[in-house]
């Protein structure tokens, strides 16, 4: 348990759609684009964030173009770029889906096993909790808006509820979408997920069941 003061919110947003998030390709250093559909989305991201009515925001992004596209067309003034939030290093698997990379490594999860080459789940953990411990402080008279990607964003999601990163395998973060995170003065919580500001019961990617109930893909 954490004892404190109530702080402001933690507005937590992943970047909209690109062409390997459609394909499920493990997108972590490549620095792509959005595709046309997801500057569409992070475009419609505008009315949710309108809705939060947020207060002095302080706007922290992914250096990486996804993201810091994804803030400019949400019409977001980024204060601050970070490497620390950053995709998961993908290492060895950059670029691979995960039915290529269980050919070789048929039990294989980011959340179990980290990457070969690149961050491992330990790793992982640090890094979020570094992120943690920077936005915590700002949070104390601000909105703080963290604008990343979709296994950082569940692993922030895990840590802050201080549990263990592989929790975040049970949490989603749709393109384009975000999370509203807060600290009570006692408990961190997560208070809203998943919202978007376009019709996401119709969105398909590699990592979504079709409406049919079948993946398709990763």
């Amino acid at each position: 348990m954490l004892v404190g003061s109530p702080t402001h919110r933690l507005i937590l947003i992943r970047h909209g759609e690109t062409e390997w998030s459609v394909t499920g390709k493990h997108t972590g250093s490549t620095d792509i684009d959005l595709t046309e559909a997801g500057r569409d989305q992070a475009t419609t991201l505008r009315t949710p964030l309108d809705d939060l009515s947020l207060v002095r925001p302080w706007v922290i992004s992914s250096p990486r173009t996804r993201a810091r596209r994804t803030a400019e067309l949400a019409d977001l003034t980024v204060d601050e770029v970070s490497d620390l939030l950053c995709e998961w290093d993908y290492g060895d698997y950059e670029g691979l889906t995960t039915p290529e990379i269980r050919q070789t490594d048929p039990q294989w999860t980011i959340w179990s096993a980290g990457a070969p080459g690149g961050e491992s789940v330990a790793q992982m953990s640090d890094r979020i909790d570094q992120v943690i411990a920077t936005v915590a402080p700002i949070m104390t008279d601000r909105d703080v808006v963290v604008v990343a990607h979709g296994h950082f964003s569940r692993s922030l999601l895990a840590r802050w509820i201080d549990s263990p990163v592989d929790v975040g395998e049970h949490f989603a973060m749709l393109p384009a979408s975000l999370a509203v995170l807060t600290f009570n003065g006692e408990y961190r919580q997560i208070n809203n997920l998943g919202i978007t500001g376009y019709a996401s019961a119709h969105y398909v990617d590699a990592g979504r069941p079709t409406r049919a109930g079948h993946s398709a893909g990763t």
